[in-house]
């Protein structure tokens, strides 16, 4: 037998959520949804729901996917082994082959599968449509360890965005669309580039002038050094945080592209867990939040 649900406190619960859905309402909110995150079905279809809500309530939400665990899986299915660069992966014409496939194709088309289940339209795209997105060839120096000389790593087509045409995104919005991109696009030079992820998504959310960009990760935020969570940090207290050790590892990459896509016009960046059923919406709609916020 199905519980009821208590009217008082559904009543209650809408009343705290309103004043929250009423600050994004007719504002863009851009959300990286991280290749770990995409893992679980329940999750998976938390994250459809959220999404789909948002646009119920008037928001501009913007998805922008990863894919890292299901790229590697489908090297290693197809017997392409990958070759690294001081711990990033070299991607050559076979690979980018292979990451253009997953990406644009298959992690694309089941995302908007899932969201238009909800009830909504979204539609999939990567940064080579209508040339949303044009890319340039990243550069990688690193200081080899032996010499103490500073060289350059050749990554082959890993890119980073070098122009966005946000017109096309705006007139998605504006036709109630709700758009799924993929990290993929095309260079001047005619090739085309894999871009991190999160690099995409801070370029997207830069050109729309967001109002929020969501990190969803496998990690709660940033946490003190007593693992606490940080509910807030402004760059300067971030980047104490990155001087005196407590932001340390995988943590400061993360940091210093939301540093970036503040300074490209975000209002504010969350970094949260991905694996928190309806992330987006503890975030977004209710007074506790579900990670950590830099602001400028």
């Amino acid at each position: 037998m199905t519980k009821q649900s208590d009217p008082a406190t559904d009543a209650s619960i809408l009343s705290k959520a309103l004043p929250y859905m009423q600050r994004y309402k007719d504002k863009t909110v851009v959300i990286k949804y991280g290749g770990n995150a995409m893992g679980d079905a329940a999750l998976s279809k938390a994250f459809a729901s959220d999404i789909a809500l948002l646009k119920q309530s008037k928001v501009n939400p913007i998805v922008v996917h990863g894919g890292g665990p299901q790229i590697g899986a489908m090297l290693e299915k197809m017997g392409i082994i990958s070759k690294f660069e001081n711990g990033l992966r070299v991607t050559d014409e076979q690979t980018i082959e292979i990451v253009e496939m997953v990406l644009a194709g298959k992690i694309n088309k089941d995302i908007v599968a899932q969201i238009n289940s909800q009830g909504e339209r979204a539609i999939g795209l990567c940064g080579k449509d209508a040339n949303m997105v044009f890319a340039k060839k990243a550069t990688k120096t690193i200081v080899d360890k032996e010499s103490n000389i500073e060289k350059l790593l050749d990554l082959g087509f890993v890119g980073e965005p070098d122009e966005v045409n946000s017109a096309v995104i705006d007139m998605l919005a504006n036709s109630e669309m709700i758009p799924v991109i993929a990290p993929v696009a095309s260079g001047r030079d005619g090739h085309t580039y894999n871009i991190n992820a999160d690099v995409f998504a801070g370029a997207i959310a830069g050109s729309q002038n967001a109002k929020r960009l969501l990190f969803l990760t496998d990690v709660s935020g940033v946490l003190d050094k007593d693992k606490n969570l940080i509910p807030e940090l402004s760059v300067k207290q971030a980047k104490a945080l990155i001087k005196d050790g407590t932001i340390s590892g995988g943590m400061i990459p993360k940091v210093e592209t939301c540093f970036k896509a503040l300074e490209q016009g975000v209002e504010g960046v969350v970094i949260l867990n991905g694996k928190t059923a309806h992330a987006v919406l503890i975030e977004l709609f209710t007074e506790y939040g579900a990670g950590t916020l830099i602001v400028k």
